[in-house]
């Protein structure tokens, strides 16, 4: 966990790896939890015999699940001692789908300040996600994160 005195520290680390989160399963529950608050309910992410034939061996997690998880990942990374009065995401400038996450894995995020611009209601931070697989090569999921901090 890497704690910042205030948003004009975390700003001045702007282009530095921020550290990683924990580690985290994605059980089969929170895929089942997922595909109901969606309505995706594939049969590679929930039927598990039919999957256990099919060509990973067994269910996966949505995309959409791996990628919520960053909400979850970042306060694990850094923080603010002083609070603002919002944090809002604002968005994804772009998001790749690297390797499916099968149901048991453990992820993490590795998280970089790529950027920071002041808007008219605060300061726009731009966050390179890695969601790295445990025991795994290639990545699970490469995004890049917009978070407004209004002061």
């Amino acid at each position: 966990m890497r704690t910042f005195t205030d948003l004009a520290e975390l700003v001045a680390a702007k282009g530095e790896h921020l550290g990683y989160s924990d580690w985290v399963t994605v059980t089969q529950d929170s895929i089942d939890t997922f595909a109901d608050a969606t309505g995706d309910h594939q049969w590679i992410h929930v039927d598990r015999e039919k999957a256990a034939a099919g060509p990973f061996g067994g269910t996966i997690a949505h995309g959409f699940l791996t990628l919520s998880l960053l909400s979850a990942f970042s306060p694990m990374v850094w923080r603010l001692e002083k609070q603002p009065s919002m944090a809002i995401n604002y968005g994804l400038n772009r998001v790749r789908f690297l390797q499916p996450v099968r149901s048991g894995a453990r992820v993490r995020d590795g998280i970089q300040l790529t950027d920071t611009r002041e808007v008219k209601n605060g300061m726009l931070l731009t966050f390179q996600h890695t969601v790295e697989i445990e025991g795994e090569e290639r990545d699970a999921l490469a995004a890049e994160g917009l978070s407004l901090i209004v002061p």
